[in-house]
């Protein structure tokens, strides 16, 4: 483009030589040097006009040439200033969100297939992404710390009196009761063996063995009695007494220091700092390996049910107009407030940019960004001037003649 500009003004030149050296025998001619001449002239003013943008026209410093080089940090301020007036406004962002309609176009794109795959994907991306970042030691520490202190350190007599008093109350611990009683009932009635073998054991040698029968006999018979007595009646003297004894044990957790104490060394011995710190490790290697399996697997579960969730959710976004309302205005807040919180950091990104170019190479950029068209105003330059030179000199010889 600069090869063709400069070839018109040459052409001008040629055209004007030739037109001044013959326009005496041939007049016509001088309208032809007043074209070429006006051509000249404005093709050599639009060249130092663009050329005054990015450098010095012919290396010399004339005032207010090589605007771009000289003036690359004003340049980039005022860009910045202007983005941030025109742009990264409260009222500009506010406006184009609601004529989006954000939350209907999420919703559509969430509930289609296509949308709902692509955030299970990129959301199983994510988990991977921060299991790879996550360092184990670190978690388990975590772990192990909220453990301590969340578990541990709190004292474990009082919470357990106070839970035990209110399943007492409610009367809930009688199915466990019931429980133990049938099964003592049903170990009685299948060991009768083992009962009257107790007898004979603990029997002197001198004891016949038929007295042995007869007693061992009548015990069995005896505790099966008191089993079923026990089986039957719900306010027998055992179920009380286990009322009784459950109640204060449930107050002694709750007030008696020495209990509590107890309570103590056995959670202590239960979980001490080997069990807690694998207890930690487990827990930690269990998460990750059911998650990463989980997120890894298109068939898992959990992917089929977080991608129906996305679809069901953008299902409701596209019908439910006060739900698309609420989120519409939320997206806007938000937006709003990040842009009036940063929207000269977010400006100062183009000031600081700019800042950091090399001044010669910046002008080079542009030139080769914008230079070709800048070339059209040189060759309009030379036309225009070769109108308007043509046009004054017409008018001028009809008016003075010549």
């Amino acid at each position: 483009m600069k090869a063709l500009a400069l070839s018109l003004l040459i052409g001008m030149a040629v055209i004007f030589a030739v037109s001044f050296a013959l326009q005496d025998r041939y007049a016509w001619l001088q309208y032809v040097r007043a074209a070429s001449e006006g051509g000249m002239v404005g093709a050599l003013a639009d060249w130092f006009a663009v050329t005054a943008l990015f450098k010095h026209p012919m290396g010399l410093p004339i005032p207010h040439t090589a605007i771009i080089p000289t003036r690359k940090d004003a340049i980039g301020a005022s860009l910045s200033g202007f983005v941030r007036d025109n742009f990264l406004s409260s009222a500009v962002v506010r406006t184009k969100l609601d004529s989006l309609d954000v939350a209907r176009k999420a919703g559509t794109w969430l509930a289609s297939p296509a949308g709902a795959e692509r955030v299970a994907k990129e959301g199983a991306a994510v988990v991977r992404g921060a299991f790879t970042v996550l360092n184990d030691d670190d978690v388990q520490a975590v772990i192990e710390g909220m453990v301590r202190r969340h578990l541990l350190a709190p004292p474990w007599g009082p919470p357990l009196g106070r839970v035990a008093d209110q399943v007492l109350a409610a009367g809930h611990h009688h199915q466990l009761v019931d429980l133990l009683v049938d099964r003592a009932a049903d170990w009685v009635a299948a060991n009768y063996e083992a009962v009257t073998r107790v007898v004979s054991d603990r029997s002197p040698s001198w004891v016949p063995s038929f007295a042995n029968d007869l007693v061992g006999d009548k015990i069995y018979i005896e505790l099966s009695k008191f089993v079923a007595a026990v089986q039957s009646d719900p306010d027998h003297q055992v179920r009380r007494s286990i009322d009784a004894y459950l109640r204060e044990l449930a107050q002694d957790l709750q007030h008696e220091p020495t209990m509590i104490a107890r309570v103590e060394g056995i959670k202590a011995q239960v979980l001490g700092d080997p069990q807690v710190r694998s207890l930690a490790g487990r827990t930690w290697a269990t998460l990750k390996r059911v998650l990463l399996e989980a997120v890894s697997d298109p068939r898992s579960e959990l992917h089929q049910r977080f991608t129906t969730a996305v679809r069901d959710f953008g299902a409701r976004l596209v019908e439910d107009e006060e739900l698309a309302g609420k989120v519409n205005a939320w997206v806007a807040d938000a937006a709003s407030y990040v842009v009036a919180t940063y929207r000269d950091d977010i400006a100062g990104v183009i000031e600081d940019t700019v800042a950091r170019w090399d001044a010669q190479e910046t002008s080079e950029k542009i030139e080769l960004q914008v230079g070709k068209d800048l070339q059209f105003i040189r060759i309009n330059g030379t036309v225009v001037g070769a109108l308007a030179g043509l046009l004054i000199f017409a008018v001028a010889h009809a008016v003075f003649g010549g």
